[in-house]
């Protein structure tokens, strides 16, 4: 899977990230580092909306401002996910396509398991027609 990877600011947590997907097999691209909140939300949205990675993964200190950022990429589905079980659940029945993380509250050891629940979550078949409603807005 390709993935893209963003952040406002370069620390040990986006490189702990880029490595854990990297040691999954997944290709992985950095579409922005330390750029502004607003456009790392913005790159990785528009990565992920375009075709050029199937999902993308933006972080910010508190991920809120990457999340509206990318959001307002037409196509884009961000969610701000604390812990494994919001992560499994924005992509089982929101088919989320970007994950938003906060630099301040994510650990590696819970950026792993963010990152394991988002990745290996599908869509749930019987939300679809819910999902595909907003697309029409």
């Amino acid at each position: 899977m390709n993935v893209v990877v963003g952040s406002d600011e370069r620390c040990d947590l986006v490189g702990h990230i880029e490595r854990e997907l990297a040691s999954r097999g997944h290709q992985v691209r950095c579409v922005a580092n330390g750029d502004p909140w607003p456009e790392v939300g913005r790159l990785v949205g528009e990565a992920v909306a375009g075709g050029d990675a199937d999902l993308g993964i933006a972080c910010c200190w508190t991920g809120t401002g990457v999340a509206i950022a990318a959001n307002k990429v037409r196509g884009v589905r961000a969610a701000l996910c604390p812990d494994g079980e919001t992560a499994r659940g924005a992509r089982k029945w929101n088919d989320a396509n970007v994950l938003a993380l906060s630099l301040r509250l994510t650990t590696p050891a819970v950026a792993d398991e963010i990152l394991g629940a988002f990745l290996e979550t599908q869509v749930d078949e019987d939300e679809i027609r819910t999902i595909r409603s907003l697309e029409s807005g």
